[in-house]
């Protein structure tokens, strides 16, 4: 009996390890984190100034405060969602403790940017963002309800 019970308890342990490591190799992307888009300013200082001055995503979050007031929690949830950087991808959780992704920055398009500020490899961010990543926001739907013109690279650099 006692055989029987270090057995399956082997077998349970290794089973845990196998799936602990799958679950890890498959998270291997989600260590990249959002670091707002003043820190990709160092090192692309003009396409950084440019977005900041002429696009009007650089300060998307004074439209969500303009109509906060008006708004119940689950409504403004989904404003944030278009209007902020990384809401529920591990970036923008709230104005009090995430305010550097209150607009939609850099990383709304090129992902994360942890790892492209720490090794500066082009490789590790999206140089060119796929249709996919504009289209999560600027949608038919979204263009009825707001009169915008969806626009690649409105205005970003």
């Amino acid at each position: 009996m006692l055989y029987l019970f270090k057995k399956c308890l082997l077998s349970a342990l290794f089973l845990a390890f196998i799936q602990l490591f799958f679950v890890q190799a498959g998270n291997a992307d989600n260590t990249k984190t959002y670091i707002g888009s003043k820190n990709c300013a160092p090192c692309h200082e003009e396409q950084y100034n440019s977005f900041i001055k002429h696009s009007k995503k650089a300060h998307s979050w004074n439209s969500v405060a303009i109509m906060k007031p008006k708004l119940k929690e689950h409504e403004l949830q989904k404003c944030y969602e278009c209007h902020t950087t990384g809401y529920n991808k591990g970036g923008f959780k709230s104005i009090e403790t995430t305010p550097e992704l209150a607009d939609v920055g850099c990383e709304t398009c090129h992902g994360p940017g942890s790892e492209h500020a720490e090794n500066q490899d082009p490789q590790s961010i999206s140089r060119k963002p796929a249709v996919e990543t504009c289209t999560a926001c600027h949608n038919s739907e979204r263009i009825q309800d707001f009169k915008f013109k969806p626009l690649i690279f409105s205005g970003a650099h």
